[in-house]
C-alpha cells in the first residue's frame, strides 16, 4: 500500500509539472517594442502589440516615449535591446542611414534604404499608408504680428526668432541645416525639445517658430499657423515597422502580424486618432477602437 501511495504521488506530481510544461506553451516569450515620445507613436505600438498578441502565441512589452527618439531607440535596436519600432522612411535614410543627400525617388528612395537597413541586419515591414512629413508652425498671433505666412516670409525675420524642434531634426545637417540654406534661414538661436513638448514651448513662448510633422492633432487649433512651404522643400515620410531580421525568424508569424498594418491608415485618419488621445483617451483604447472597425480584431 505504501508503495502504491508513492509511486500516486510521482505520478499526480509528473502529471502536474507535464500539465504546467504544456500551459507554459502559451505566450511564453516576450517581444519588445520601441515607442518615440510622441502620441502618433504611442498609439501606432499599440496597435503592433494588439495584432501580434491576437495574431500569435507572444507577449509584447512596449517601451513608451523612449526620449531621443530614432537617436537613443536604433542602437538599442542594434543591439537587440529591442525587436522593433515604428519609423519613418527619410528619417531612417537621414538619421540612420546618416545619407548625405535627399533622394526625391520614394520608390528608389526605399529600395536603398531596404538594402542599407538588411546590413545592419534590419528590415522595413508594412508601410501605414500615410505620410507624416515636416511641417513648421507658429503661434497665429506671433507670425500675424510678423507678417509671416511662407517659409520665404519666415527666413526673412529668422534673425529675430527661436527655432525649437526634435534633436533628430536638429542634429543632422540634412535636416535644419538643410531647410536654412535651401531658404537662406539664420536663426536667432536654436532650443532642442522633444517631440512631445515642442507645441507646449510653442504656446509659451519659449520658441517662436517649430518644426511640425502633418498629423499632429494639435495642427487644427485655430491658434496656430502652419507656413507654407512655397519651395516645395519637404518630402514624403512613410510611416512603417523597422524589425530585427533575427526576431522574425525567431517569433513564428511576427512577420505575418506585421504585415497587416500594410496601408492600414491614412493621414486623416491618423491624425483624427491622434486627437483623440490628445483629447482624453486611452492609447491602447483608441488603438483597438481603430483595430475593431478595420476587422483586425474579434
Amino acid at each position: 500500500m505504501k508503495g502504491k501511495r508513492i509511486r500516486g504521488i510521482l505520478l499526480g506530481a509528473l502529471t502536474a509539472a507535464l500539465l504546467l510544461g504544456l500551459c507554459g506553451c502559451g505566450k511564453k516569450e516576450t517581444i519588445h517594442i520601441a515607442s518615440k515620445p510622441m502620441t502618433e507613436s504611442y498609439i501606432l505600438t499599440e496597435m503592433l502589440k494588439q495584432i501580434i498578441e491576437h495574431d500569435t502565441d507572444y507577449t509584447v512589452e512596449i517601451t513608451k516615449g523612449v526620449g531621443g527618439g530614432t537617436t537613443n531607440i536604433q542602437p538599442a535596436l542594434e543591439k537587440g535591446e529591442f525587436d522593433l519600432y515604428p519609423e519613418y522612411t527619410r528619417t531612417g535614410w537621414l538619421n540612420v542611414l546618416k545619407m548625405p543627400e535627399m533622394e526625391k525617388d520614394d520608390a528608389k528612395l526605399f529600395e536603398e534604404l531596404q538594402a542599407g537597413y538588411a546590413e545592419k541586419g534590419l528590415t522595413w515591414m508594412g508601410l501605414y499608408g500615410f505620410s507624416n512629413t515636416y511641417g513648421l508652425a507658429m503661434r497665429k498671433d506671433r507670425a500675424e504680428e510678423l507678417g509671416i505666412s511662407t517659409y520665404s516670409d519666415l527666413a526673412e525675420r529668422s534673425g529675430e526668432l527661436i527655432f525649437g524642434g526634435n534633436p533628430d531634426y536638429l542634429e543632422l545637417p540634412t535636416g535644419y541645416t538643410r531647410l536654412c540654406e535651401a531658404y537662406g534661414m539664420a536663426f536667432k538661436d536654436t532650443e532642442q525639445i522633444d517631440i512631445g513638448l515642442k507645441y507646449e514651448a510653442l504656446e509659451n513662448g519659449d520658441v517662436d517658430v517649430i518644426n511640425a510633422f502633418t498629423t499632429d492633432a494639435k495642427l487644427s487649433s485655430e491658434d496656430l499657423t502652419v507656413l507654407e512651404d512655397d519651395k516645395v522643400f519637404f518630402e514624403r515620410y512613410d510611416a512603417g515597422t523597422v524589425v530585427r531580421l533575427d526576431a522574425l525568424e525567431k517569433y513564428d508569424g511576427l512577420e505575418e502580424a506585421l504585415m497587416k498594418m500594410d496601408g492600414l491608415i491614412s493621414e486623416s485618419e491618423m491624425q483624427q486618432l491622434n486627437a483623440r488621445v490628445e483629447n482624453g483617451e486611452e492609447d491602447a483604447a483608441v488603438a483597438e477602437d481603430f483595430l475593431k472597425e478595420k476587422g483586425l480584431l474579434d
